[in-house]
């Protein structure tokens, strides 16, 4: 059992109990941060409270966070790219169209699976389902991930994203020809209204910010890097679209007629943390896969 604090502040002074833990754990859902309060894993000033109860400044909230169920998720010799790994921390780099995760409809094949293989010292934080994964990426984006080897290194690196201190920078391709050479969008994202499997820009949605700047121009596409200060689903693929310019390939936010790419061109390029233990900062870069160089080179090839 891990034992956390924390005293409320002004700014949360009146949410509910549940919003806030939610809040402190980013990579906790909240129907677990409910069942956390419902087994009574939760306390304000030592007694034991309701999901809904009101938050009042300066008291502290407590959590423990249960030691994880023995692991049942079956490991498979699935090739993965391990870029740095050591007691504390792995540093991955995922392959398009794998998922991180299993979840409805995708049991096995995740990279949990393939890691949980690889090595059994995987943090527990996320229970069983999630061992060791700190952040995610979407099924069909390659890149750089973080993995947490124990509970100390994955609250360090949880701590330094809501901190913003981690270093996430993307490559994408997206439509359209953005004329200026680079930007800023800061626009609160959350649930579409219309549609419950998409994310959108929305009055109310958690606060989510990314920065671009222009690689280079073809005729009717932009290729982009994209900088993570914020980090919600599908972040950069709402962003881009939400300002006129949607990722090429993104079958759920952009249009039908686009490159011959299976999945958005959008790639996990930079990675950079400091490290939980040694504290010292560690930066990691890999190429893009070989689908997204290809249609860089056809789209030079139209230019």
């Amino acid at each position: 059992m891990t034992t956390f604090s924390h005293t409320i502040q002004p700014e949360e002074r009146g949410l509910r109990i549940d919003k806030v833990l939610t809040k402190l754990n980013p990579e906790v859902s909240r129907s677990q941060v409910q069942s956390w309060i419902k087994d009574n894993y939760v306390t304000v000033d030592g007694e034991p409270v309701k999901s809904n109860d009101k938050c009042h400044q300066g008291e502290t909230i407590s959590w423990d966070i249960p030691e994880p169920e023995p692991l049942d998720i079956k490991p498979e010799n699935i090739p993965i790219e391990i870029v740095y790994e050591d007691s504390d921390v792995l540093v991955v780099n995922k392959p398009k169209g794998m998922v991180v995760h299993p979840s409805a409809g995708h049991g096995t094949g995740t990279l949990v699976n393939a890691l949980v293989y690889h090595c059994t010292d995987l943090s527990g934080i996320n229970g069983i389902i999630r061992p060791g994964i700190v952040h995610r990426i979407d099924k069909d984006t390659s890149g750089l991930l973080m993995v947490a080897k124990n509970d100390q290194a994955h609250v360090s690196l949880v701590d330094q994203l809501k901190a913003k201190t981690v270093k996430r920078s993307y490559q994408a391709i997206v439509h359209g020809d953005i004329t200026h050479e680079y930007g800023t969008i800061d626009a609160p994202i959350g649930r579409d209204p219309n549609d419950r499997q998409k994310m959108a820009v929305v009055d109310g949605g958690r606060n989510a910010i990314t920065h671009f700047e222009v690689i280079k121009r073809f005729e009717t596409f932009t290729h982009v890097n994209c900088v993570l200060e914020t980090g919600r689903t599908h972040q950069i693929r709402v962003h881009m679209k939400y300002i006129g310019f949607p990722l090429a390939g993104d079958p759920k936010y952009g249009p039908r007629k686009t490159l011959e790419i299976e999945g958005q061109a959008l790639h996990a390029e930079v990675l950079g943390f400091e490290h939980p233990r040694t504290k010292e900062w560690m930066e990691f870069s890999v190429e893009p896969p070989e689908d997204f160089q290809q249609a860089l080179k056809n789209l030079s090839m139209m230019s």
